[in-house]
């Protein structure tokens, strides 16, 4: 995938996770949150052509995005997303959890996006 097909993924799972909050169905608008953030993620990831095809690499690539800005909501914020995934499985939030996680996904899409206009990519492999 380009970066800009997941950039538009991360915005179009977003806006599926507020539909089906609305439609009632948590469970699916938590996994639809998660899916925009490691969308999102990719998006920054492979705009500087690092690594980013598995659940480590993500971390990875959180970790390191937190040390190039200085900016630790970037993980905070990465941490709630996965709290949204595992919700899928789980099932233990309710609206107002599942509402609360979409609305900082949002903000983290919000906080990656200008990421994206000016990473270059970075010839270092991540390890």
């Amino acid at each position: 995938m380009t970066t800009l097909t997941y950039q538009d993924a991360a915005r179009h799972l977003l806006a599926q996770g507020f539909e089906e909050l609305a439609a009632g169905d948590s469970r699916q608008a938590s996994e639809k949150g998660w899916g925009a953030a490691a969308q999102m993620i990719k998006a920054v990831a492979s705009r500087r052509g690092w690594q980013h095809n598995t659940h480590a690499s993500l971390y990875r690539v959180i970790g390191r995005l937190v040390k190039d800005t200085g900016d630790d909501r970037i993980r905070n914020r990465f941490g709630i997303a996965n709290g949204l995934h595992q919700n899928f499985y789980e099932n233990w939030g309710d609206a107002d959890y599942v509402a609360g996680g979409l609305a900082d996904v949002q903000e983290l899409l919000d906080q990656l996006e200008p990421l994206l206009d000016h990473g270059e990519a970075d010839p270092l492999p991540m390890t």
